[in-house]
């Protein structure tokens, strides 16, 4: 098995991308012979992606009262959480969010909106204007994760100012439904092309820890290298009370750097981040993701659970020698002072479009009328 393991490294060492077989052979992989692994995983991360690691955060703008089921998600309307009602977050909030993150190094600072897809009120008057101004700030990356995206409003934020798009597969296409049933895997897919045609950088990963196989996360690697994604966020189930999933037992630290390294031999070039659930299934094994193929975290609080302080995450990255890259790309300014969102063609889920279904109240009776229309 080492040798297998050695050939396979080697290989993509040398360029080639691993197919589903020699993936396969990777999962086979146990006992001591797992730190061959990591070993393998932590030269493919050097060789394409260098020493130093990345850091990114986000900020949730908007939180609860979300209308999809996700069955992981403490915001879902469908579920007694913690997180009964919906929050927005001021502007001043938001900034200042923004400008911690720059200084605690963070690459990358993400809004996140709750809900299936943004409106256009809160694209023109709100997340557009806040996007722009961290952009031209040039303090960090504006990235934003608003949910479903069609080519107008992707191409509305590349306006506005912004480079990268996160947008999650979660799981595999057949695992799926087992998750949600609110919102087709389609849409996601289709989100990641809207963003990857209007000039955005995609970010993409799922959740591990949910009840599926290792087919299920294999279906979604590829599927990731094959959209093309940027950077793959890692993350790993962190049960919340009240979801559906709540009494899913976490991941054991071994398997979690398992996967990450099958991720780095199958992704070598993409921006590997951990990201949820690093603190309470890696433990003291956090510092561990590097070695096993990781190049970034996320650094900082998550959408509804604590993660640890910036100090922490900066001391664990000197601790083993290596150091992390801020943003230097600098500011990047609007297309113009007041973008305007376009004529939108694509419908949601009641035939009318994303970005107004938020802001119309429907019947059953209308939404089945439409439905048929």
């Amino acid at each position: 098995m080492l040798e297998t393991v050695s050939q396979i490294a080697q290989s993509v060492l040398n360029g080639k991308l691993i197919d589903r077989d020699e993936a396969m052979e990777l999962i086979n992989v146990s006992g001591d012979d797992v730190y061959d692994l990591f070993y393998w995983a932590n030269k493919i991360r050097i060789r394409f992606k260098g020493r130093a690691v990345r850091f990114c955060a986000i900020v949730a703008a908007k939180v609860g009262g979300c209308s999809e089921d996700c069955k992981f998600c403490a915001q879902s309307s469908h579920y007694e959480t913690a997180v009964k009602d919906q929050a927005v977050l001021t502007d001043e909030q938001v900034l200042a969010s923004a400008d911690h993150a720059a200084l605690v190094g963070a690459d990358s600072f993400g809004i996140v909106n709750s809900g299936r897809g943004p409106t256009r009120s809160e694209m023109e008057t709100w997340l557009g204007p806040l996007l722009g101004k961290i952009a031209a700030s040039g303090k960090t990356r504006a990235c934003a994760t608003l949910g479903a995206l069609t080519p107008q409003t992707a191409e509305f934020l590349h306006q506005s100012g912004v480079r990268r798009v996160n947008h999650n597969l979660e799981t595999s296409e057949r695992f799926y439904p087992q998750i949600v049933t609110t919102h087709p895997y389609s849409e996601r897919i289709n989100t990641l092309r809207n963003a990857k045609a209007a000039g955005l950088s995609l970010c993409s990963g799922g959740i591990f820890g949910m009840g599926e196989n290792w087919d299920d996360r294999l279906d979604m690697v590829f599927t990731l290298r094959d959209i093309g994604v940027d950077v793959m966020p890692v993350n790993f189930l962190n049960a919340i009370a009240g979801t559906p999933l709540a009494d899913q037992p976490k991941l054991p630290p071994m398997e979690c750097l398992k996967m990450i390294s099958i991720c780095r031999f199958i992704n070598p070039c993409v921006e590997l981040k951990v990201a949820g659930g690093r603190e309470v299934c890696l433990r003291d094994l956090q510092s561990w993701i590097f070695f096993a193929g990781a190049d970034s975290t996320m650094i900082g609080n998550y959408l509804t659970t604590y993660g640890r302080s910036p100090d922490q995450d900066h001391q664990m990255v000197r601790d083993l020698g290596l150091s992390w890259e801020s943003y230097s790309d600098g500011p990047v300014m609007p297309a113009s002072e007041n973008p305007k969102l376009s004529r939108v063609t694509n419908t949601g889920r009641y035939n009318i479009p994303i970005v107004y279904e938020a802001d119309v109240e429907f019947s059953d009776e209308q939404a089945a009328a439409t439905l048929k229309g």
